[in-house]
């Protein structure tokens, strides 16, 4: 069963998509390459200079994901978002609701890049699939959910993607914004993140909520992030309605929290979804998504991400597909744009 587009919010899948052992398994696994004609992940040094988190998003579930230590090098990139951790058998974190965080490709993926020199960001929640901030009945449990994956990796950074029933829920948003309070309670120096949905003009009546609540609670979220597409209002205009909803976000925190327009931006982000959409009409180009990184770099956001790197690539027979972009574009091209913002 093949998922209609390559959109986080249907890719948090509920059901396993096979990977053969050889392929993309062993790519994975592959050790870090000794090829130098190519760029190389930076240094954790280099790394020190980037304030934010800017990883785009790599799925290992499905759509010919490309070996990542190889991407990193080709692309200039440092960091990876990788999607999607969900709920196994109650409050249990686990890669699609399925892959056990040890032992598996995403693992062995984690590693390799860690190797490399690079950092990768686990992406808890998605569209589909069980939710840990439902599955978890209390704050608490949660956090240790949450835990688990910081521990199994030893992390210094997560996102939190909330959509759906556990965006939607009041009560699970409460007991996110408790159980990240937990978390960076108990690891010193973690960064958290937390990504949602949008309407063009800025967060919608949950995103709001969500951002009160967390200020409220006195929680220091590094970024607080939109995803500005899927809009399904007729907006074309991908540039203008990123800028929009970033400048709502913006605007959102800042009354939130007290501070200024330039401390909320530096708190703020977007990630977006290169080439088309899940809705007819909204595409985003490459000359397009330069524009929203440029303007990421005029307000140094906290995030900018897009969704996905297994979808960075023109398509070979047209049409979208989770493996291409479904426009016209070079290998890359996204990423490599990303590669270039510093925060």
């Amino acid at each position: 069963m093949q998922p209609h587009l390559a959109t986080r919010r249907r890719l948090a899948l509920g059901f396993a998509v096979a990977l053969t052992a050889t392929g993309v398994l062993a790519a994975t696994a592959q050790a870090v390459p000794t090829d130098t004609t190519r760029q190389k992940p930076a240094t954790s040094a280099d790394r020190a200079a980037v304030s934010g988190l800017n990883g785009p998003y790599l799925y290992l579930g499905w759509g010919n994901p490309p070996q990542a230590v190889e991407f990193l090098k080709a692309t200039g990139n440092t960091q990876l978002t990788m999607a999607f951790i969900l709920a196994k058998g109650g409050c249990a974190p686990a890669w699609d609701g399925q892959r056990p965080l040890a032992g598996g490709q995403d693992e062995r993926t984690i590693k390799a890049v860690k190797a490399a020199g690079g950092s990768i960001t686990p992406s808890i929640g998605g569209w589909s699939g069980a939710k840990l901030g439902e599955a978890c009945r209390s704050a608490a449990d949660l956090a240790g959910a949450y835990q688990k994956v910081i521990d199994a990796y030893k992390l210094d950074s997560i996102d939190i993607d909330i959509e759906s029933t556990e965006f939607e829920s009041e009560p699970v948003r409460q007991r996110v914004i408790d159980a990240l309070k937990i978390v960076k309670s108990k690891n010193r120096g973690i960064k958290v993140y937390v990504t949602f949905g949008t309407a063009p003009s800025g967060p919608t009546a949950p995103g709001k909520d969500l951002v009160r609540k967390g200020a409220k609670a006195g929680l220091d979220v590094d970024g607080w992030a939109v995803m500005p597409f899927d809009f399904g209002d007729g907006t074309t205009d991908m540039v203008a309605a990123t800028k929009s909803a970033v400048d709502g976000l913006k605007s959102t925190v800042a009354a939130a929290y007290g501070i200024s327009d330039a401390a909320a931006y530096r708190k703020v982000g977007f990630s977006s979804m290169n080439g088309k959409t899940d809705v007819k009409g909204e595409i985003v180009t490459p000359a397009g998504f330069q524009e929203m990184v440029n303007y990421a770099k005029q307000h140094h956001l906290a995030r900018v991400s897009f969704w996905s790197v297994n979808r960075d690539r023109p398509c070979g027979g047209g049409g979208d597909q989770g493996a291409c972009s479904g426009i016209d574009q070079k290998q890359w091209e996204f990423s490599k744009i990303l590669a270039g913002y510093q925060g």
